[in-house]
């Protein structure tokens, strides 16, 4: 259930800081352990960056599923963690935290105040954007209509069908969206500073069988150096390698894939001994150094940390049966299989 924003205070056993999968994961952890939630994302949808920056791209690291897209997993989670009737805080930060272990209080950017036992930080990388390139006038091309201009997702695949697609990087984003986009647009070019990429091997030697067919087209060692249209509509980026020497690129649209700048926001204030590795845990219950509070997922940070949604699931699991005791401190949790108890009603 999504809570209207409006001033106004609620209670709960726990309170999610973050609706990305594994916050939804958590959200279902929980309930199965009879604990009632509250969730608060900054976004205005439920699903992170998998539903904000990559629905229709595939992931293969899911157990149970040898491929399925972020939309869809968040659509499967939010299936997962309905039965328990979750209410959702959208479109706002949690920017104030106080209280201990079994009786916190939180406000949010939109004066909702929330009265939780538990805090459970699921926030990913914290608030986070794509890193812009430095380029004159890019505002005016990031402004136009879908599959036009400088866009920084992939929404929907449909809306490059047909177009002169330019896509600018060297990681994962930028070899795996090469890869798909490959099947639709009418061209595809890469452009990277260097020959080598920093994506996942697979990736890399499909994309490769791409170029030797001609249906990505290589652009190294260069790098953007501007861009020409009118009125907003991309006609060219020029590239140029390391020399100064500049290749004009025919282009509808520009991908820039350069990673995404994040930030903490006020998560910083709550004396959990975070860094740029993220907030420090307990790796057997995910417990930060403040009592009552936890952080799994990709905020969370451990020696020897596996940044994986299935780690942040296992983390997930971890922080809500530790966080069982503060919840009921009168009652003994006996563990059992879901397979035995199957799905308790809601809390």
């Amino acid at each position: 259930m999504t809570v209207p924003t409006e001033h106004a205070s609620f209670s709960t056993d726990v309170a999610i800081i973050g609706a990305g999968p594994v916050g939804l994961f958590t959200v279902f952890q929980c309930g199965m352990l009879g604990m009632s939630c509250r969730v608060i994302d900054a976004l205005e949808a439920i699903g992170g960056q998998c539903a904000a920056l990559y629905p229709e791209k595939p992931i293969y690291d899911i157990p149970g599923y040898p491929e399925i897209s972020g939309g869809d997993l968040v659509r499967q989670l939010e299936r997962q963690a309905d039965p328990f009737d979750p209410h959702y805080h959208l479109n706002q930060q949690v920017i104030g935290l106080n209280g201990d272990a079994g009786e916190f209080h939180l406000t949010t950017s939109e004066g909702v105040a929330i009265n939780a036992k538990v805090v459970i930080i699921a926030a990913g990388v914290g608030a986070f954007g794509p890193k812009r390139p430095p380029l004159a006038d890019i505002e005016m091309y990031e402004a136009a209509g879908p599959g036009r201009g400088v866009k920084y997702m992939v929404a929907k695949t449909s809306d490059f069908a047909g177009k002169r697609v330019v896509i600018a990087g060297g990681g994962d984003s930028a070899v795996d969206w090469a890869n798909v986009l490959s099947g639709v647009a009418e061209s595809v070019s890469v452009v990277h500073r260097r020959d080598k990429f920093r994506a996942m091997p697979d990736s890399v030697r499909k994309m490769e069988t791409l170029i030797e067919d001609d249906r990505i087209h290589l652009v190294t060692p260069y790098q953007l150096e501007r861009l020409e249209g009118s009125n907003g509509n991309l006609e060219a980026v020029i590239v140029a390698d390391l020399d100064g020497n500049e290749r004009a690129l025919e282009a509808d649209v520009l991908l820039p894939f350069y990673g995404l700048s994040q930030d903490l926001g006020p998560i910083r204030s709550w004396g959990l001994n975070d860094s740029r590795a993220g907030i420090p845990i307990d790796p057997a219950t995910a417990m930060t150094p403040r009592a009552g509070i936890y952080a799994v997922g990709d905020i969370a940070d451990c020696p020897g940390k596996l940044k994986l949604i299935l780690t942040g699931f296992a983390e997930a699991a971890a922080a809500s049966h530790h966080a069982y005791g503060t919840v009921f401190p009168d009652k003994a949790l006996h563990f059992e299989y879901s397979t035995t108890k199957g799905i308790p009603d809601a809390p």
